[in-house]
């Protein structure tokens, strides 16, 4: 995976590996006023090259802010007003982090209860840094190997999660990396649980792994 100049991750060969097998998976991204914006534009960028739609799902109407390493950054589209949208709409969930964005989410009662779907149905679900501390009030902390931003360790240990200091954890339905850094190790995870969720959605996989023909 190959770094560009404005320090975003690109893997062309792992982009025309993953091309189309997504089709017809739609994922929800959800995030607020100062998200992490590279966790947010590389991972969409990933899926949409997989075939996947995505959706930024926010509280906030028309545009949400993003932030660059603490740092002001970008304006971006919001697709679909948090309340308005409903969470089975979607097949998958992915949490970017930075501070606020996680921070504010996980006091809303409607994202807490939009992530809540996720977990509850088993849905696949995607967190990166500090996207976590959402899982945390949706109850999907509990019981999982996972990681994160180093300062959440005490929160996740708390909510019954056994946190790891790895670049990427994937447990059954969840996939969560530490930090921007870790997005080469995260994004062909995430591609590969959210493919695995299609497929055995679609009935491709039969119980012992071997494809149906």
């Amino acid at each position: 995976m190959d770094r560009r100049a404005d320090g975003s991750y690109h893997d062309l060969d792992a982009e025309e590996t993953m091309a189309n097998e997504l089709h017809g998976f739609t994922v929800a991204i959800l995030v607020t006023g100062g998200f992490e914006e590279i966790e947010l534009v590389d991972p969409k960028k990933a899926l949409e090259a997989a075939g996947a739609a995505t959706k930024i799902v926010s509280p906030v109407i028309g545009e949400v802010l993003s932030s660059r390493h603490g740092a002001e950054g970008g304006l971006f589209p919001v697709d679909a007003l948090l309340g308005e949208t409903h969470a089975g709409e979607y097949d998958a969930l992915l949490l970017p982090g930075g501070v606020l964005s996680p921070d504010r989410l996980r006091i809303m009662p409607k994202a807490v209860a939009f992530v809540r779907h996720f977990v509850e149905t088993a849905k696949p679900i995607a967190a990166i840094c500090h996207g976590p501390w959402t899982l945390i009030e949706a109850g999907g902390a509990r019981g999982r190997r996972m990681t994160s931003w180093p300062s959440l360790k005490t929160d996740l240990t708390n909510a019954g999660a056994a946190w790891v200091d790895q670049d990427v954890v994937v447990d059954g339905s969840l996939v969560t990396s530490r930090r921007p850094d870790d997005l080469p190790a995260f994004i062909p995870k995430m591609l590969e649980l959210f493919n695995a969720s299609r497929l055995a959605h679609a009935g491709v996989i039969r119980s012992n792994g071997k494809k149906k023909h």
